[in-house]
């Protein structure tokens, strides 16, 4: 199959096609046929170039891919000034610098599954396209997996995990709760990098026209439907098999109701799930598409045997596999897959000429060019609604930044300069959203994710803060919080310090009261953040380096964590560390309800024994009370001794960590070089 991709000639594209475009007689679209007209010259078309630009390479991740298929893909899409996904394991940092062939290896889209894997502040600058992840086609509901005999060291450190673990990535319902938590999602992205365009990737399904119609209204800048053929099979069987719709279900209600709402000129139509021919691609576009994305078609031009051992890297073919010695079998260049897509946009120009339109924008929504087969005993009129409106850059809305956001860039830019360090002071409401995105993209734009370099920008606030305070926070920040904070407090941190302490005149007690909302820290991967109250539900979720105190937690707490240490000095909810497969969490259980409410699938519960290890947590205990100035810290450390042995601490089976590898000497100074 490969060798049919290699020479770019019609004959071998023909041959490739009738080998990868073998489905059951049950696939949709080939229950559907155009309806004859007046054909027109095929010189009148508009060029190939021109369809190609619309192509996407969809996200697979690397993890499932191999770095060099993921690298070959990115410099083939590169070359042709064309777009590839990240998928939802991160991006080397190196590849922002490397190229492949003279074109470079880095994605232009990034994919953001909320903040699951990879996702860091310089990571989300270097984006062009922002692709949020709400599930797949092939697996909806769920997110992605990925077998420990895949996490390589290599594979570990992008996704900021320990090797050789199982990777499950949180469902969307972990950090979604409502079309309002999208939107706040994709107004952090429009944030950190405004220069991106941010899109929601969506499952078909009955039902996916109110979602789309929910992001579109949400500023997003486009909306893909992904079906439920293709990918790469790096999932266990029983998530990939029997689930899912066919994309022409999907996509077909996504434009109608877009279109009937007013809404489609907002957003683009984007469509994937199995494309493999120029067919696919004029059935997308007659069904209101307007780019499409091709996954599995892309591997086997690249070499893909379709094996179908993806799931056991075992992939003769070096593609979907970590094994070094399978990886050197690896023989796909860009130039394959580049030959295919320019065949696929060569057989758009023919069939669009049969149809006679000049341009495949001119039958973007049009599906009254479509009907059903004599054959067929489906009905397919409910898909055949032509509306053909497409997308207006001109009709795109955003919301504006904050104006505390403003200021705080205004105010910064001495430290952005690199000139000296700065202290701030402002008054926040809950109105105010995202506070420190803008500034933490601008800093990771120019110095990436080490941040500032020796100087600092300490932001003080006094008020209650709007969603996402901190979010994506990077080295040299230092947010500090006098008041309260909504959801998502450290979301994707990336370095610096948060500190939320009550108001000085409050007179209530501080680990009786929830001072931040739910979901903080989701994915975070590095930096500090210490919390004089107790946090919402959801706190630490794929928490992957981050440090931090609490007095408290709501239900499922530390869930699916990869690395980092949390400290949570009084009750918490049930189901705790489920699914947490790396780094260390310490919680005092004064009441001895601890031990019911811990999910000890992953992890173990013991005593602290050692007085090495003892000493580090009460350092980290005396840091958080003399940052937050906490009472009732200051009477844990008063009483070190008799509660010190209530303590347990919360460690994933084979791991050695202890609160040892976080706070060191020096770090325990550094942080208190500026205390709160």
């Amino acid at each position: 199959m490969q060798k049919a991709a290699q020479s770019g000639t019609k004959e071998d594209y023909l041959q490739f096609t009738s080998l990868v475009y073998q489905r059951p007689a049950t696939v949709l679209r080939d229950l559907l046929k155009f309806v004859p007209r007046e054909p027109i010259p095929l010189d009148q078309v508009e060029s190939m170039e021109s369809i190609r630009s619309r192509f996407v390479i969809s996200a697979m991740s690397v993890g499932a891919l191999s770095p060099e298929t993921h690298q070959t893909i990115a410099a083939a899409m590169n070359s042709i000034g064309a777009r590839n996904n990240t998928g939802e394991g991160g991006e080397d940092p190196e590849w922002y610098h490397k190229t492949i062939e003279g074109y470079p290896v880095s994605s232009k889209i990034k994919q953001v599954a909320s903040a699951r894997f990879g996702v860091t502040p310089e990571y989300l600058v270097r984006a062009e396209e922002l692709e949020i992840k709400m599930a797949q086609g092939s697996k909806p509901g769920e997110g992605g997996q990925l077998p420990p005999f895949k996490v390589t060291p290599f594979i570990a450190k992008l996704r900021h995990t320990a090797p050789g673990v199982q990777l499950i990535s949180p469902p969307p319902h972990h950090d979604i709760y409502s079309i309002e938590d999208i939107a706040q999602l994709i107004y952090d992205l429009h944030q950190i990098n405004p220069g991106a365009r941010v899109g929601v990737k969506l499952v078909s399904a009955a039902g996916v026209g109110t979602i789309a119609a929910g992001v579109a209204k949400g500023h997003a800048n486009y909306v893909l439907i992904s079906g439920h053929d293709g990918g790469t099979g790096a999932s266990p069987i029983q998530s990939i098999k029997h689930v899912g719709m066919p994309w022409e279900r999907g996509l077909a209600e996504a434009q109608q109701v877009l279109v009937k709402n007013g809404l489609r000129k907002r957003v683009k139509l984007r469509v994937d799930g199995g494309f493999k021919t120029g067919r696919d691609v004029i059935i997308g576009a007659l069904l209101g598409a307007e780019e499409f994305g091709f996954g599995t078609s892309a591997l086997v031009s690249l070499g893909c045997d379709m094996a179908r051992q993806c799931h056991l890297n075992t992939c003769p073919a070096g593609i979907a596999t970590q094994r070094e010695d399978l990886r050197a079998k690896f023989t796909g260049r860009p130039q394959f897959l580049i030959n295919y897509l320019t065949q696929v946009a060569e057989e758009v120009r023919e069939l669009l000429a049969e149809l006679g339109f000049s341009r495949l924008e001119d039958v973007i929504g049009r599906a009254d060019l479509l009907e059903g087969k004599v054959e067929c005993d489906l009905d397919v009129a409910p898909l055949l609604t032509s509306l053909p409106v497409i997308s207006d850059p001109n009709a795109q809305t955003t919301v504006p930044q904050s104006k505390v956001a403003e200021q705080l860039l205004i105010d910064a830019e001495p430290a952005l300069r690199g000139e000296r360090s700065i202290i701030t002071q402002h008054e926040i409401n809950n109105y105010d959203r995202s506070i420190g995105v803008g500034l933490a993209g601008e800093i990771a734009r120019r110095y990436g994710n080490e941040g500032l370099p020796g100087i600092s920008i300490t932001c003080n606030f006094t008020g209650s803060a709007g969603q996402s305070f901190g979010a994506f926070n990077v080295s040299g920040m230092r947010l500090i919080l006098s008041g309260d904070a909504n959801d998502y407090v450290g979301k994707s941190m990336g370095g610096g310090q948060i500190v939320i302490v009550p108001p000085t005149d409050s007179t209530f007690a501080s680990q009786d009261n929830i001072i931040l909302g739910n979901t903080a820290l989701y994915g975070a991967t590095a930096g500090y953040l210490f919390a004089a109250g107790r946090a919402g539900e959801r706190f630490a979720v794929r928490n992957s380096g981050a440090v931090a105190v609490v007095e408290g937690v709501g239900d499922h707490a530390c869930e699916y964590m990869t690395g980092g240490m949390v400290v949570v000095l009084g009750e918490t909810g049930q189901n705790f560390g489920a699914g947490m497969s790396a780094g260390v969490a310490y919680v005092l259980d004064r009441e001895d309800h601890f031990v019911g409410r811990c999910n000890t699938e992953m992890v173990g519960l013991n005593r602290i024994e050692d007085s090495s290890e003892l000493e580090a947590l009460r350092n980290v205990v005396e840091l958080h009370a003399r940052k937050t100035r906490s009472k009732y810290a200051e009477e844990i450390l008063a009483d070190w001794d008799q509660l010190s042995g209530k303590f347990w601490r919360v460690l994933p089976e084979n791991s050695t960590l202890s609160a040892r590898d976080f706070i060191g000497a020096s770090d325990y100074d550094g942080l208190l070089s500026v205390s709160h």
